[in-house]
């Protein structure tokens, strides 16, 4: 396994294990409160910039699978809204899903930043 494969391998399993946290605290009737930024908008867009970033990174060469990571994230979270109508004390929000969208374009932006000074030899 060369360093590239075992770094993208790593954020393949960070980007697993984001999409299992990101689902449990979306779905939860009562997530943590240490879990909370205090404003519900910054929560998913932070969620969601960490998501887009592992996904970048642990994908960096599937330039045409960007697109579909993207879709895929989005889906995400517009899934997260409707399965909130659901559950107990939850509720799906339009404004939610937005929120999530402008994490993926800040995860994006951070992420490609990212592997373009990886890229970089000195």
């Amino acid at each position: 396994m060369t360093a590239i494969t075992a770094a993208t391998r790593v954020w393949q399993v960070i980007l697993l294990l984001l999409v299992l946290a990101v689902g449990y605290l979306a779905l939860a009737p009562a997530p943590p409160s240490t879990m909370d930024t205090g404003w519900d908008k910054l929560n998913h867009a932070l969620a969601f910039t960490a998501l887009a970033c592992a996904g970048h990174l642990g994908f960096p060469a599937a330039r045409g699978g960007r697109t579909l990571l993207l879709a895929a994230l989005f889906g995400f979270g517009g899934a997260i809204e409707i399965l909130q109508l659901f559950v107990p004390g939850r509720s799906g929000e339009w404004s939610d899903l937005f929120a999530d969208s402008m994490g993926i374009a800040c995860g994006t932006f951070i992420a490609t930043g990212a592997l373009k000074l990886a890229s970089r030899t000195p």
